[in-house]
């Protein structure tokens, strides 16, 4: 029997195998696509943003450093829409309140200022991370629901086999066919959504050591500013 003849009637192609599956393997199939849609956006998305940010980053440091007076540098600077500008920011308006008075506590001050920047690097990290949970939760879940369409697709092909009491390959492949697609599309989702989340890990971790580098350089020259005044 040639069994060539016998599976002609099917379409593999990908669109075929998706019209041909019942209602669960094509939500399984819609869901997955969906997300592996959404995990590309995100990677272009956080490429462009990350990178736009580490590039005016590097140029409001290097102006910084060149700046020769920080309230000058600050109503010119301080209200850039930059993590590191926010970080600054944060430490001008700290260091406003912490020697406002007639008395001031220079070792409260200093620890004030660390305490204050640093809260503000992991805020500023937590809120370019946002969207990189879904990469995680994909990278985890997607392999799973596509085991789950082909479980489906294999329990549908045995049923097959039951009622047409034929275990013939003309019988089965439909369903194995779409259980594979199912699972080939939760790789799909799955593959690049790991690479991204653990490359755009090690990018934040990178970023998060530069704005805790110059937070740690701008508490050295407030510090020193203390100093001067007492």
């Amino acid at each position: 029997m040639d069994l060539t003849i016998l599976a002609s009637g099917a379409d593999f192609s990908p669109l075929g195998l998706f019209l041909q599956a019942d209602l669960v393997v094509k939500a399984v199939i819609v869901g997955l696509a969906l997300a592996s849609i959404w995990v590309w956006t995100i990677i272009f998305g956080f490429s462009f943003k990350i990178s736009r940010i580490n590039s005016n980053s590097d140029k409001f440091e290097k102006s910084f450093w060149k700046s020769e007076n920080i309230d000058q540098f600050y109503a010119a600077h301080g209200k850039d829409d930059l993590p590191i500008a926010r970080v600054f920011s944060s430490g001008i308006a700290e260091w406003r309140r912490s020697t406002n008075g007639k008395v001031v506590d220079r070792a409260g001050t200093r620890e004030r200022l660390s305490t204050t920047m640093n809260a503000r690097i992991a805020h500023e990290v937590d809120k370019l991370a946002n969207r990189l949970n879904f990469l995680a939760t994909t990278g985890s879940v997607a392999p799973f629901v596509g085991l789950f369409g082909t479980v489906w697709g294999i329990m549908r092909s045995f049923t097959a086999i039951a009622a047409e009491q034929n275990s013939s390959l003309a019988v089965v492949a439909p369903g194995i066919a779409e259980a594979l697609f199912a699972t080939a599309i939760g790789l799909f989702a799955a593959i690049p959504a790991v690479i991204a989340y653990n490359r755009f890990s090690h990018r934040l971790n990178q970023y998060e050591a530069k704005l805790g580098r110059f937070a740690d350089g701008f508490h050295g020259t407030l510090s020193r500013e203390l100093e001067r005044e007492a």
